[in-house]
């Protein structure tokens, strides 16, 4: 019963993104807003951590399940993605790094911060 109250949860949220989408003209998909709206939810204390805590962890477990769709959509697909596959190519590469890079200064950041608060 627990798992399923977690995964109501994390559905109405994800709920709410789609709402959002759809009255906002932005073009942001609507599980960014789902992502955006949980965060603030868990920041402000609306949901507390322990609400969605085991589900998350699950879902991120089988997250690359979820990818094999996908992959199997690009496969059908390729005769169209052909066209593209060398702009794809210099796209994922130029912006490959910069993601890495940033990521990687957040992570240190956010290290460096847990660490600052547990020698005071």
């Amino acid at each position: 019963m627990k798992y399923l109250k977690q995964f109501l949860i994390i559905l109405a949220i994800t709920f709410l993104g789609e709402l959002v989408k759809y009255l906002l003209p932005f073009p942001i998909p609507a599980s960014i807003y789902g992502m955006i709206l949980l965060f603030a939810a868990l920041m402000t204390g609306i949901v507390k951590l322990e609400q969605v805590r085991d589900t998350g962890r699950f879902l991120i477990e089988i997250m690359p399940a979820m990818m094999i769709p996908a992959g199997v959509g690009l496969m059908v697909s390729w005769d169209a993605l052909k066209k593209m596959l060398i702009p794809v190519i210099i796209i994922t590469l130029v912006s490959y790094f910069p993601v890495q890079i940033v990521t990687g200064h957040i992570a240190q950041f956010i290290i460096r911060r847990k660490e600052e608060k547990v020698n005071e």
